[in-house]
């Protein structure tokens, strides 16, 4: 059995950048060799009995569900990359899609914006927008939820 050789000292290294930078991960690679090391976020409480209601955007299309569907439903389409989503092809544009709209495959649903790349991301099937969880503009990590299509 092949011995795997950790250099500790550069993880403890990555762990302070991600503490000091409030990133959620970094990912190294040289060659063939890669490290990763990501924590989870601290969960944010933003209901507070007797606290004002929380500001509305003005960006179009973003209309954010009061709950959240079932988690493994069929049509789930969920964040492939760490970054900042858009619903907008550009600011005061009309969104890509809408609740309610019949989108095709392959038809661009929004955009993750992640390291200055903007990512369209597709309708892996045909169907019609059923709930949109996002709202533009804002940070999702991996495997968060934007979007169902039923």
């Amino acid at each position: 059995m092949a011995r795997l050789d950790v250099d500790t000292k550069l993880i403890e290294t990555l762990a302070e950048l991600l503490q000091r930078t409030g990133l959620t991960e970094i990912e190294l690679a040289e060659g063939e060799a890669r490290i990763r090391v990501a924590r989870q976020p601290a969960p944010v409480f933003t209901s507070v009995a007797g606290a004002a209601p929380a500001a509305t955007s003005s960006l179009a299309g973003e209309a954010a569900p009061a709950r959240e569907p079932e988690p493994d439903h069929p049509g789930a389409i969920r964040a492939p990359m760490v970054g900042t989503v858009y619903l907008t092809p550009e600011p005061g544009a009309a969104p890509f899609v809408s609740a309610g709209s019949e989108v095709r495959e392959g038809q661009t649903l929004l955009i993750i914006e992640a390291m200055k790349v903007m990512n369209p991301i597709r309708a892996p099937k045909a169907g019609r927008v059923r709930e949109i969880m996002i709202r533009s503009g804002e940070p999702v990590e991996y495997d968060e939820l934007l979007l169902v299509i039923e």
